[in-house]
Parts: structure tokens; C-alpha cells; sequence
């Protein structure tokens, strides 16, 4: 099995023995039904979609946290990086930590 995060894990196990596909199937309005009422649980104004969800997962949880623009578009299911680039945003910190490693390797020079 790939790697995954451990609440992808527990939602993978909870229906492994229930059906025949690996996650239940929805539809993308379906998905966006469910997030408007996890946004309205949450106390959250934003409207929250599919594309809102998969924006998020390529810049906040990849991305931002130092994941290979290559590895993100395979993570996505991209068949060109071009499609990921879409997604991908530069961030400051993102900036600050390779400008970082730069100026610690030449540091002694």
C-alpha cells in the first residue's frame, strides 16, 4: 500500500469490508453537499468545494510543507506537470527556507 496519512488509513479500514471499490464513490456535487455541511459545523464562511479541497491538499499539505512539485503531481493523478502548476503557488516560507539553504552551503565560502 502507498504511503498515507494516518486518518486516510482509518477511512480506507472503516470501509475495506463494505463495498467493493476503495472509498465509497461520490460524485463531485455530492462532495461539495458534504464540505458546505462540515463548513456550516465548523463555523467556516468560505464555501468549500472539491476544487477548494484538492487546491488545498496541493499547496498547504504538499507544497508548503516541502513535498516535490513532481511527487505532488503523481500524489494529483496529473498526467504533465503543467496540470500541477496550476495548483501550485509560491510561498513565502517556501522562499525563506530555500534561500536558507543556499546561504548555509555557502556560508565558509
Amino acid at each position: 500500500m502507498s504511503p498515507l496519512l494516518h486518518p486516510a488509513h482509518k477511512i480506507i479500514n472503516k470501509y475495506s469490508q463494505q463495498q467493493l471499490t476503495l472509498l465509497p464513490p461520490l460524485s463531485n456535487q455530492k462532495m461539495n453537499e458534504y464540505l458546505k455541511e462540515i463548513a456550516v459545523l465548523c463555523g467556516i464562511k468560505k464555501k468549500l468545494t472539491w476544487y477548494a479541497a484538492r487546491h488545498t491538499f496541493a499547496t498547504t499539505v504538499t507544497l508548503g510543507n516541502g513535498v516535490r512539485i513532481e511527487n505532488v503531481s503523481s500524489m494529483m493523478g496529473h498526467t504533465n506537470i503543467l496540470q500541477t502548476q496550476h495548483y501550485a503557488k509560491v510561498l513565502d516560507a517556501n522562499i525563506k527556507e530555500d534561500m536558507n539553504k543556499v546561504i548555509e552551503k555557502y556560508k565558509n565560502t
